[in-house]
């Protein structure tokens, strides 16, 4: 019996639950790049970038494992977000295949937390809103 895990495997929470989650313990982990993390990101997330913006396009990042297993263990409780959900699913798929316990996906992204939670400028709300071309 195959017991990697895929898509079907991880686990999804909303924003609203996720404020709470953090505000208990769980850390969150940010998987969009350094670029995008700089612009804005939750109080004290992790940045580990799942992808990298190259010249050909979005490549993986090869030593995303490692480096997150540099500063978390495997028994911590993590929210993955990316910008809109993508990469930070894909983020859950490998931890989850890497042994990590439980790992949790935001829905909808930093863009949904900005949609929920961001409390700043309205015009720098609204970039984040249509920094994602996969937004709907």
């Amino acid at each position: 019996m195959d017991s990697t895990k895929s898509n079907e495997d991880v686990s999804h929470v909303d924003v609203i639950s996720a404020k709470d989650l953090l505000s208990s313990g769980h850390r969150y982990l940010d998987v969009r790049t350094v670029e995008e993390f700089n612009r804005g990101h939750i109080d004290k997330a992790i940045n580990i970038p799942y992808m990298f913006l190259t010249e050909e396009g979005r490549v993986q990042n090869p030593d995303f494992l490692v480096q997150v297993s540099s500063v978390c263990q495997k028994e911590d409780h993590l929210i993955v977000g990316c910008n809109s959900g993508g990469r930070g699913r894909r983020a859950c798929v490998d931890l989850l295949n890497a042994g990590y316990k439980d790992v949790r996906n935001l829905e909808g992204g930093y863009s949904a937390w900005v949609d929920n939670e961001f409390k700043g400028d309205k015009a720098e709300a609204e970039q984040f809103k249509t920094a994602c071309k996969f937004r709907p």
